[in-house]
């Protein structure tokens, strides 16, 4: 991975970009497809598009969800401690002590997680998400409500960090690296010659809804999409399959196989990944994918949908050549 592309990448994982809040990392990523780009565009409902060849006779979309789990400010209680609702499948388990940031409408305020002392009688182990607030330092309501209201949304203080050279490990990698590696996918084939029209798409809102991947599908209506998500492995301690395949950080991307996605289509990327050399791993997904895929290939009259994954550990994603060589 060259500088530039690395630098684009740091620059998404540090960009807050959780689940309804994610105008300020689209607006960096169009920016930075611009200059490879031969038309732009965002749509109503937050997907940002950057398209090659758009007179080809083939379209195909690439969709990478570019919005990330959080939290949604739900209460300011008279002492000014903070309560709020999950943004996506969140778990409440690592947030004691964290750091959080309150993105507000005129700056981000950072506070930290916390529960009821254990040993004055509070919450134990068996804590649930309701026993959370978050401590900002305000001494009261009105405090908070100069920089902070209810709807706000938050992410974990999580700066991302380079493992061994070769991994990365931060907050949302799930998946800002999927909207990364449909930028660079454009960015590469723009140096190319081909007859298609590629449309790479950072869609929001994957993490709730999959309303933005639904409507970038009905817009674009392309013969074929290519989901572009994250995946577990299992090369860890205590790592639980669960009857999948085995899936390992820098055993090549995963490729989904089951009903939700075309074989056809599936094969034709083993096919070319086996020419360049590249080794394809396997997921089942025999009901649904749990990615922007499952909306797209409900739009219009049916899209042709794929789903390819990059393995992670909890929240480490191996960046070598091969898992980003979709």
């Amino acid at each position: 991975m060259d500088k530039s592309s690395m630098d684009f990448l740091l620059t998404l994982l540090n960009t807050p970009s959780p689940s309804g809040s994610e105008e300020d990392i689209q607006r960096k990523w169009l920016n930075y497809t611009k200059p490879f780009a031969d038309e732009q565009r965002a749509d109503g409902a937050g997907n940002a598009i950057s398209i090659i060849n758009p007179e080809g006779t083939l379209k195909i979309m690439l969709a990478g969800h570019c919005d990330e789990i959080g939290f949604l400010v739900k209460d300011i209680d008279a002492e000014g401690y903070i309560r709020v609702e999950k943004l996506g499948g969140i778990s409440h388990k690592p947030a004691l002590g964290m750091k959080v940031d309150i993105l507000g409408e005129k700056e981000v305020v950072t506070g930290v997680f916390g529960v009821n002392a254990e040993h004055q009688g509070g919450t134990g182990d068996g804590f649930s998400f309701s026993d959370l607030f978050i401590d900002c330092g305000a001494s009261n309501r009105e405090e908070v409500a100069k920089l902070i209201s209810i709807g706000d949304t938050a992410v974990y203080h999580r700066s991302p960090e380079l493992l061994f050279g070769n991994k990365i490990s931060g907050r949302g990698l799930d998946n800002r690296t999927g909207a990364f590696i449909a930028a660079e996918t454009i960015k590469r084939l723009k140096q190319k010659t081909f007859p298609a029209s590629v449309a790479a798409v950072s869609t929001v809102n994957e993490e709730t809804n999959m309303g933005g991947a639904y409507y970038a599908g009905a817009a674009i209506q392309p013969d074929l999409a290519i989901v572009i998500d994250v995946t577990f492995a299992y090369d860890y301690p205590g790592s639980n399959r669960g009857g999948q395949p085995e899936v390992k950080l820098g055993g090549g991307p995963v490729l989904a196989v089951g009903p939700p996605v075309n074989k056809k289509a599936g094969l034709g990327i083993k096919e070319t990944a086996e020419k360049q050399g590249i080794n394809i791993q396997y997921e089942l997904t025999p009901r649904q994918t749990g990615t922007d895929a499952d909306k797209i290939r409900y739009t219009g009259s049916g899209i042709t949908t794929v789903n390819v994954s990059l393995p992670s550990v909890i929240c480490t994603l191996l960046l070598k050549q091969q898992a980003s060589r979709i």
